[in-house]
C-alpha cells in the first residue's frame, strides 16, 4: 500500500506505518552518515546542543555527489545504514523519528525503534540520479568540513521509500526471507 507521508513524521504517523507500505515522503528531512553522526553523538555526550532539531524528523544517509549547473542536489542515493547503528539509538531517544537508508541494521537499532516509535525506510541503492529529482532543496546546515557528508538541510516531495522496519519492529528483510522460504517449499 502506498502511503503520503508530509513531515514532521509523529508518533502517530509512524504507528500507521507497516512493514512493506511504499511511502512518499514530502517536507524537510536532514543529510548525515557517519562522520557527521559521529560529531552529532558527541554533541549529545557533552550536553550542546544538535545543529537541528531532531525532533519528528528524518535523517537520509547520504553522502550526494555536487550538483551540476541548474541542479539543486546531485545524485543522491542512499548509503549503507549499518555505518550509523552505533550513533543511532541516542539520536532514536532524542526524538528522532525516521532513517533512510539500505541494509540491514543492528538488533540494539531495531530495539530503539521499538522504544521510541520510529521507523526505517529503504531507499533504492542505485537510483541516486532518480531520487535527486524529488529533493527541491538543498542546503548545508553543519559540518562544512565534511564535504559530501556535511549535514544538508532537505526540501523534498514525494520522496520514494519502503518501510523496512516499522514502529512494532516487525522487519521487511526478515518477513521476506520468510516468505520467500515458505514458497520454497511448496
Amino acid at each position: 500500500m502506498e502511503k503520503k507521508i508530509t513531515m514532521p513524521l509523529t508518533s502517530e504517523k509512524c504507528r500507521e506505518l507497516r512493514c512493506g507500505d511504499n511511502v512518499l515522503i514530502s517536507g524537510v528531512i536532514y543529510t548525515g552518515r557517519d562522520a557527521a553522526h559521529k560529531r552529532l553523538i558527541e554533541l549529545v555526550e557533552q550536553g550542546k546542543p544538535l545543529p537541528f532539531d531532531v525532533t519528528d524528523s528524518i535523517i537520509y544517509y547520504v553522502g550526494p555527489a555536487p550538483a551540476k549547473p541548474g541542479q539543486v542536489i546531485g545524485s543522491a542515493g542512499p548509503t549503507t545504514s549499518y555505518r550509523m547503528d552505533a550513533y543511532t539509538p541516542p539520536l532514536l531517544d532524542l526524538g528522532l523519528k525516521g532513517m533512510i537508508g539500505k541494509g540491514k541494521r543492528s538488533p540494539e537499532v531495531v530495539e530503539a525503534i521499538k522504544r521510541n516509535g520510529a521507523v526505517y525506510f529503504g531507499a533504492i541503492g542505485g537510483a541516486g540520479a532518480l531520487l535527486a529529482k524529488c529533493i527541491k532543496k538543498a542546503e548545508v546546515i553543519a559540518y562544512d568540513d565534511l564535504g559530501a557528508e556535511a549535514v544538508r538541510r532537505l526540501e523534498v516531495e514525494n520522496l520514494p521509500a519502503v518501510v523496512v522496519i516499522d514502529s512494532e519492529g516487525r522487519n521487511l528483510y526478515e518477513e521476506g526471507r520468510r516468505s520467500y522460504l515458505s514458497m520454497e517449499k511448496k
